[in-house]
């Protein structure tokens, strides 16, 4: 048995069986997790000390009395059939009302809009109203037999990821947490100071796990507490009227609701980025770069390091994007689903090292009485093992209630087997990867910006709409070959690099991987023939 490279989840009230099972698994480091916090027993067992820090969500004294701070999210409504020359869309049936709340501060005539999509056509704001407490838009002079949807700004209420914790874990009557978004001057300066403080009153903590920092990806819930809308990479929750205003002063020309919402796809990532996205995402970045570069610099200053959380209110923070590596960070952890995900996370650069938190979550959807997790946990690093050596992670670890996995001896062997193994990966090869013998170029309407992530949804999990060409990525993560992402303006402006041996360009008809109308351009298709 060896020690190190691992970081072990642990909670109040459980130092003995965290000091057993750390010395079984090797850990060299423990951590908290959402809704736990480790005590003073925990803390003299001398390891190192991972704190989650959440730096939108955990205090309602303050947001609560600011409940107009709070993220918004651009929402569209069902579609609805006029059979008259007027028509009601109750525009928050199918949305959860504990997550989202309509906006009813800002002006909806300036920031809604209603839509025929029948003829795809915006109906004049002076058709229609608002009435707020049947939660209805009345449209008058309606065209019958067509139909009409409203995109409206939602505020996020409650904060998802923690809404999605709470609900699996039955937290019961637990207190929500309400997110808020930091665009405005005064919740800024709370998120700012609130932090500092905590780095004082903090001092056992040696690395501050950011979980992450501001702006969550889209992740609605319906009705009935099941998730409606998942873009691991969507930036509808990033919106504001301020930041509306921001974007158009900073841009030169207004977005529009529709530019968010999409008919409906919420700009998916396998829709063809649009010139307002692509500005959009750019315009969130550089706000999100200038503030997690000051509680960075913060974080030093403590004498702490700082690592990222790759999930969660990720947005703004895209890893292979231009900026990236200016931010300071010293690690970055991820959710290791499979080889793609490991690589997602491996191959970051501008960073120290990386870090996967291995499956299963230790969480009671998978540990309860019948259940066998080692079976997940051993599907889990069979995937991820061909790509550590092909790009290494320098650690693992867990997450979840290390309470609830204790349970399970033949689980708590099998983790250290694989602790072991990881070690002796790393002892073998010296931590260098496998050198590649082939150089390979994925080329999409994303390139750089989303390597490896091309074709993913939901963090790790299949899709039916994505399942065959996933499978393209999932064998290159442990292949000898060298992997590069590129985008189609790449192409069209640098042409293709010579030592670049084969090109592949996958996924279904007129979609962000594929391309769509960009093979009308003559020059792209001579590039590569030639």
């Amino acid at each position: 048995m060896t020690t190190g490279r691992f970081t072990l989840p642990s909670e109040e009230n459980f130092a003995a069986e965290t000091a057993r099972i750390g010395e079984l698994w090797g850990a060299d480091a423990i951590r908290n997790a959402d809704g736990t916090h480790l005590d003073e027993d925990v803390l003299k067992l001398g390891k190192k000390v991972y704190s989650a820090y959440f730096p939108t969500r955990g205090h309602n004294e303050f947001i609560s009395k600011h409940m107009e701070q709070t993220p918004q999210i651009y929402l569209l409504s069902q579609r609805v059939l006029a059979e008259a020359d007027s028509v009601s869309i109750p525009y928050m049936q199918r949305f959860y009302s504990e997550q989202l709340q309509a906006n009813q501060d800002a002006d909806p005539k300036k920031y809604w809009e209603v839509i025929d999509r029948t003829t795809g056509e915006v109906v004049d704001p002076g058709n229609w109203d608002v009435d707020f407490t049947l939660q209805v838009v009345k449209i008058s002079g309606a065209q019958p037999m067509h139909e009409y949807t409203v995109t409206f700004l939602a505020y996020i209420i409650w904060d998802p990821v923690e809404m999605y914790n709470h609900l699996t874990n039955d937290w019961g009557d637990k207190e929500h947490e309400i997110p808020f978004d930091i665009r405005n001057p005064e919740t800024h300066q709370f998120v700012m100071d609130t932090f500092r403080k905590w780095l004082k009153d903090n001092p056992q903590t040696d690395v501050v796990r950011f979980t992450t920092f501001f702006y969550q990806f889209t992740l609605v819930f319906d009705e009935k507490h099941r998730e409606k809308i998942v873009d691991w990479f969507g930036y509808a929750a990033t919106v504001s009227p301020e930041a509306l205003a921001e974007f158009e002063k900073a841009k030169g020309y207004p977005i529009r609701p529709e530019d968010f919402v999409n008919d409906g796809t919420y700009n998916s990532t396998f829709c063809i980025p649009s010139k307002a996205q692509l500005d959009w995402i750019d315009f969130v970045s550089d706000f999100v770069h200038e503030n997690v570069k000051t509680m960075v610099k913060d974080t030093h200053d403590a004498g702490k390091e700082a690592m990222m959380f790759l999930g969660d209110q990720w947005l703004g923070t895209e890893p292979y994007r231009d900026g990236f590596e200016k931010l300071g960070l010293d690690a970055v952890v991820g959710s290791i689903g499979d080889g793609t995900t490991t690589r997602m996370i491996s191959d970051i650069p501008g960073v120290k090292y990386t870090e996967g938190r291995f499956l299963p979550y230790f969480f009671p959807d998978t540990f309860y009485e019948g259940n066998d997790p080692s079976i997940e946990a051993l599907d889990n690093w069979r995937k991820a093992r061909r790509a550590i050596l092909r790009s290494p992670i320098a650690r693992m670890g867990y997450g979840g209630y290390l309470s609830l996995a204790a349970k399970f001896p033949k689980f708590v062997d099998t983790v250290t087997d694989i602790a072991n193994e990881f070690r002796d990966i790393h002892e073998q090869t010296d931590s260098e990867p496998a050198q590649g013998i082939l150089n390979v170029a994925i080329v999409n309407a994303w390139g750089k910006m989303r390597s490896w992530q091309a074709f993913t949804v939901a963090h790790a999990l299949p899709n039916k709409y994505n399942h065959s060409y996933y499978g393209i990525l999932e064998a290159l993560s442990g292949m000898r070959v060298n992997v590069r992402f590129i985008s189609f303006e790449d192409v069209l402006s640098d042409g293709i690099a010579s030592d670049i041996d084969v090109l592949i360009n996958a996924g279904p008809y007129n979609t962000a991987f594929t391309g769509g109308d960009v093979w009308n351009d003559g020059r792209l298709v001579s590039i590569i023939r030639s």
